[in-house]
């Protein structure tokens, strides 16, 4: 395993644990009766984009690499 893949594999598990924050918020908040979503699950979600986005381009970068 290359030192990209494990860092892809870091990221990976990163966005999964947002992930699954970002789940537990809204649970919570719909538990508690909220209509609105949660600016904390707002923020998480963003963070996970921003996460799957460098997953996106460091899996592109790896892939470039091995067709040189």
């Amino acid at each position: 395993m290359s030192d990209l893949d494990d860092i892809i594999e870091r990221l990976r598990s990163a966005s999964d644990d947002l992930s699954d924050r970002a789940i537990r918020i809204l649970s919570d908040a719909s538990r508690s009766g909220e209509t609105r979503r949660p600016d904390t699950e707002r923020t998480i979600t963003q963070a996970r984009r921003a996460v799957e986005k460098a997953i996106f381009l460091l899996e592109r970068m790896e892939q470039d690499e091995r067709s040189e």
